[in-house]
């Protein structure tokens, strides 16, 4: 206790001594104010730039995987087909505090792109503009005219949450909505959820505005192409997402915009046996000063399979590493270029393009006019159309038949575009996120990674393999001597273990959804070698075969031995005549799970396939709360939704 007071009374005193000690504040000299404004080194303000540029129509975005800015690219380019100027814009970027001013522009409007992500969550890049929405109840929009395209998948509980928001809290803001909100469902076919809408807005808007289309459909250019033949090659991006030379000289803080070059420490194959390849890799984060929790996502930047890009370097006949930059024609655009530039061909179809998704209607029409062979190019057109036979062709000859470009370069021989111009037409290469499978209490300096490798014989008989997975499989530990590496952020998440040890959790996670819940057997262990009390902790888990793909199993039985886990329930879905899945058992043990549920206040965490398992899980959730709370399937569903509102019902899942 005396050193306590010894220590109190110090402190204390040092405080009133800096006090004392302290300077009086010196007068601040008054500056004149100079008349040239500062340049800032970006324009915050969206209406400030429209009206320098001519532009009156705005399109926003919220996007997390690029899709939503490729729509809001492709409607602001539609503009100038009826006479007017648009641009993409991204709501980070810009004070939307403004848009009450947008009526200072003539014939303006504003478009909204939202993407929904997570649990109805908002893009990262749509966070701060959410927000706005939600806090300014006296903002008065009733100058702004705008409309909504959502993009969503149904299989999601909160099907296109952030689109129906904005949508909703716009008008009651005041502002005019012009054209009915359109939803995008990805489970489905979102180009032409995309394309139906388009094709019903824009000539909405020609009515409204009182103006007609250009009739210009030719091809609009958005980039020049500027080769370089004697460039300083420590100029030129090799890879990096962000700075010029940030994979040789790292500074944290690392960000989507920054990643960490994590060294692989282990990659090793999961299963026992079957034809498919599940593995688990480590990740060193030593010395990167990078945080996380149990639950958040591990986002990692693959690269493109290197025979894909020859093969495409081929058939277009181009010499891969020559050094180009592709710069906008709109010299005020914030997106100079449509990925790093300077760089090679090789590099950007290697780490900025995506070349193996399906290319969306766009670029089938951008690219049209190089066919030499008539029927080529009617075909291109028609897939690119609104008409039925057009949607039907698109969705059997380029979706169904899951055809990238180097697969259409292939099948139309007639089909030769020029490179640049293909460079600007294809989406720029995504992130990948992984639920962490490892808890920062035991692997402080580590992330774990558990994922199955994608690979697919498509219709035409081609092998479609999945970028990352594949990417990250042959990431071996030494190679040629040196360490591999991956590109790596981490993306926080609200998928958390309750904040009381003593509540008990109930973790449904079968094939690759165990991800995140091995970090949080690892943490609830971690919690009780401390000497606290933890509740009950209960895992679903479910696989194909016992003695096949059985994930972790050392792990998990060790886990049960030790008391971590107080229950450990496998539902080996092939290894008997009928199917048992995971939600089989729930059913089976529906006494104590309702009553963890009910009377215990247990916590339930869902991770893996949204489309049949989620649901299927939620299904059996109800049909427990109907036959043993004695409820109507309506209370039943209630009751499990305010689990959901209250954090008791999570679900980190995928389709």
């Amino acid at each position: 206790i005396n050193l306590d007071l010894f220590l109190f009374s110090l402190i204390v005193g040092l405080v009133i001594y800096w006090f004392m000690s302290r300077k009086k504040p010196e007068p601040i000299p008054e500056f004149k104010k100079l008349d040239t404004p500062t340049l800032t080194t970006r324009e915050t303000s969206f209406i400030e730039k429209m009206k320098k540029t001519g532009k009156n129509i705005i399109v926003f975005y919220g996007s997390q995987t690029g899709t939503a800015e490729e729509f809001a690219n492709r409607l602001s380019k539609d503009a100038q087909r009826y006479g007017m100027k648009g641009m993409a814009a991204d709501p980070e970027e810009y004070d939307m505090g403004e848009l009450s001013r947008l009526s200072e522009i003539t014939n303006s409007l504003a478009i909204f792109c939202m993407a929904t992500y997570g649990e109805g969550d908002p893009t990262d890049n749509a966070q701060d503009f959410y927000d706005w929405l939600q806090e300014n109840d006296d903002e008065d929009l009733s100058g702004l005219t705008y409309t909504v395209f959502a993009l969503g998948n149904k299989t999601y509980e909160h099907y296109n949450a952030m689109g129906k928001y904005v949508d909703k809290r716009l008008e009651e803001l005041g502002a005019k909505r012009i054209f009915d909100l359109g939803l995008g469902d990805d489970d489905g076919n979102l180009e032409e959820d995309f394309i139906s809408w388009r094709e019903q807005f824009w000539p909405a808007v020609c009515e409204h505005f009182g103006v007609e289309a250009s009739g210009d459909e030719s091809s609009i250019r958005q980039y020049e192409l500027k080769e370089h033949s004697d460039i300083n090659m420590n100029k030129v991006y090799t890879g990096e997402i962000g700075r010029l030379k940030s994979f040789e000289v790292q500074k944290p803080p690392f960000d989507s915009k920054n990643p960490f070059l994590a060294p692989v420490t282990v990659n090793r194959k999961l299963n026992r046996g079957g034809d498919r390849h599940l593995m688990h890799l480590e990740l060193d984060i030593t010395g990167s000063k990078i945080r996380y929790e149990s639950g958040d996502h591990v986002a990692v930047f693959p690269t493109n399979d290197s025979a894909l890009v020859n093969k495409l370097g081929q058939i277009l006949g181009v010499d891969l590493d020559v050094v180009i930059s592709l710069n906008n024609l709109d010299e005020e655009s914030n997106k100079k270029h449509p990925f790093p530039c300077p760089t090679t061909y090789r590099t950007a179809l290697t780490h900025y393009l995506d070349i193996t998704h399906p290319p969306r209607t766009n670029v089938l029409y951008e690219l049209a006019q190089y066919a030499t062979n008539s029927k080529d190019q009617e075909n291109m057109r028609k897939m690119a159309s609104s008409s039925p036979e057009g949607k039907a062709l698109y969705q059997s000859w380029v979706l169904d038949s899951c055809r990238n470009i180097l697969a259409i370069l292939e099948d139309m021989p007639s089909l030769r575009p020029p490179i640049d111009h293909l460079c600007e037409l294809l989406p720029r290469l995504q992130a990948r996120y992984y639920s962490i499978a490892s808890s920062s209490k035991v692997h402080p300096n580590s992330i774990h990674i558990c994922a199955v490798v994608v690979e697919y014989e498509t219709k035409t008989g081609r092998i479609n393999k999945g970028v990352a997975t594949n990417w990250l499989k042959n990431k071996l530990v030494t190679d040629n001597g040196h360490k591999s590496t991956v590109p790596m952020y981490i993306r926080k998440s609200q998928f958390r273990l309750p904040f009381k040890a003593t509540n008990p959790v109930i973790m449904i996670g079968p094939g690759t959804g165990i991800a995140p819940f091995m970090g949080f057997i690892q943490e609830r262990g971690w919690l009780k070698e401390q000497g606290k009390e933890v509740g009950e902790t209960v895992l679903y888990y479910g696989c194909r075969h016992k003695n096949e793909d059985y994930l972790y199993q050392e792990e998990l039985e060790e886990s049960e031995k030790n008391g971590v886990l107080t229950q450990l329930n496998i539902a080996f879905s092939r290894d008997q005549e009928h199917k048992v899945y995971v939600q089989h058992l729930l059913k089976q043990n529906k006494e104590d799970i309702w009553k963890l549920i009910h009377t215990d206040n247990a916590h339930i965490y869902i991770c893996g396939d949204a489309r049949n398992m989620a649901k299927d899980v939620q299904t059996a959730f109800h049909e427990i709360a109907e036959e043993l709370g004695g409820m109507t399937r309506t209370q039943a569903t209630d009751y499990i939704k305010k689990l959901m509102t209250k954090g008791r019902y999570s679900q980190d899942v995928w389709s």
